[in-house]
């Protein structure tokens, strides 16, 4: 019987499944739409429906499955595989792990979706071989997982860090978190476009009007697109956003001492515009007591990140003893 892995990456619109082998090579993948609205039954019931499909079209079945790994979004009881709330899957006290693990009647492990994607970098992307490094997930909001002595990190609750929720400017900018002055309320995808929206609306001068004009909004990537034009308040409003990176990257580093700090998400399509200016800041910024040799760059994985952190634990859960198939 050929050994096989699950993993499964819960998104709000999106759901990944992919089954790989105990070395971590692919078999197949899918992805399906997550239809939160039908609520968590439905959604268990549609991925173990896929999960089988996706076996069966490699010539596979559940009975070849030792183990999976699912990762979601929110706050949850890791030991207990319970996702306590997840707004955007509309999760309260789901106890999701055992859920998928009736449908297939395999064993399995639940993580983090921030986690999940840190792991997968770690085991086979940008993180590979570095038993210390911080990964910092930059979309909507700005999450994040820590790898410290080649284990994932938790809070004393068995949650993720919240990176995004450092507070880097006292009595700063309103957070959706109810802090003031997070690193999210300057650097994420949204406070980006939020930032640049409403110094047009102030009447700075920008080739971004014309966008707010045509469209009635402004994008991140709006802002990276006319950063790429000479647009001064684009280019501003960038820097903006890479210095908050800059300064969340440098009180990491003197937190945990990483190797290396990933950028992963919608975010690094921008690619040099966004790096380049958090280098910057960054060298600018750290202190003169002694050259820092932590490299900041980005994911290597992409979407693939998530299923393959959550195999990869699933995989190692089943080594440790913490599971039995």
């Amino acid at each position: 019987m050929r050994e096989v892995f699950v993993g499964v990456d819960l998104g709000g619109t999106n759901i990944k499944l992919g089954c790989f082998d105990g070395e971590l090579n692919l078999i197949s993948k899918t992805s399906i739409p997550s239809r939160v609205e039908l609520g968590p039954v439905s959604i268990i019931e549609r991925t173990g429906q896929n999960i089988e499909k996706m076996l069966s079209e490699s010539g596979l079945s559940i009975k070849d499955i030792c183990a999976f790994g699912i990762g979601s979004p929110g706050v949850m009881d890791i030991e207990a595989g319970v996702v306590i709330a997840a707004g955007n899957m509309q999760f309260e006290n789901v106890a999701l792990r055992q859920m998928l693990s009736d449908y297939l009647g395999k064993p399995g492990v639940l993580e983090n979706d921030a986690n999940v994607t840190c792991w997968g970098e770690h085991v086979l992307g940008a993180g590979k071989g570095v038993d210390e490094m911080i990964l910092i997930t930059l979309g909507t909001g700005i999450g994040g997982g820590i790898i410290k002595n080649g284990k994932l990190m938790h809070g004393s609750s068995n949650n993720d860090v919240e990176v995004g929720h450092i507070i880097i400017y006292p009595d700063g900018r309103m957070c959706n978190c109810g802090q003031r002055g997070c690193v999210e309320a300057y650097a994420s995808a949204n406070a980006t476009a939020s930032r640049a929206k409403e110094a047009v609306k102030s009447g700075a001068i920008s080739s971004l009007k014309k966008v707010f004009e045509k469209t009635g909004d402004i994008t991140c990537k709006d802002v990276y697109n006319h950063v790429a034009k000479g647009d001064n308040l684009a280019k501003e409003i960038s820097e903006g956003t890479a210095k908050a990176l800059a300064l969340l990257c440098i009180n990491l580093l003197h937190v945990v001492g990483p190797k290396r700090i990933v950028f992963y998400g919608g975010m690094n399509k921008a690619g040099p515009l966004l790096l380049d200016p958090v280098k910057k800041f960054f060298n600018e910024h750290i202190w003169r007591l002694k050259k820092e040799e932590v490299e900041l760059c980005f994911a290597t994985l992409g979407d693939d990140a998530g299923i393959i952190g959550t195999a990869a634990l699933a995989i190692q859960a089943l080594k440790n003893g913490k599971i039995k198939a």
